[in-house]
């Protein structure tokens, strides 16, 4: 019922920054948590940004001083500002949100967008 979809990823040089957006669509009541994650090729997926379920932030220690995540919840967007991006960097990029009805949990991920890092 829930889409994420991603976009604004691309290839930049180190130092480099870019914005990603995250637009929910279809049937939902509400996000109690969204967060950005990444993936780099043959690494495990790691959170990266997160809205916490008490409306705090949270970032992994790698991306702190850099990455900043903010939400318009009128048009249920989610963006992540990347800034100062070094070659590590480099992964696909996706959205998460967890839905709670009831006592039950919805955790949704988009379909990712590249991010390179390159010089």
């Amino acid at each position: 019922q829930v889409q994420l979809v991603e976009s604004g990823g691309g290839l930049v040089q180190p130092g480099g920054s870019l914005r990603l957006s995250c637009a929910a669509s279809g049937t939902f009541f509400t996000f109690n948590r969204m967060g950005w994650g990444r993936q780099a090729p043959g690494k495990q997926r790691e959170l990266v940004a997160t809205f916490t379920s008490d409306g705090n932030t949270a970032y992994a220690e790698s991306v702190k001083g850099r990455f900043t995540i903010s939400r318009d919840n009128a048009k249920n967007t989610v963006y992540l500002q990347l800034n100062s991006l070094k070659p590590e960097d480099t992964a696909v990029y996706y959205c998460n949100a967890i839905e709670l009805v009831g006592s039950t949990s919805y955790n949704y991920w988009g379909q990712g967008t590249q991010v390179t890092v390159s010089s």
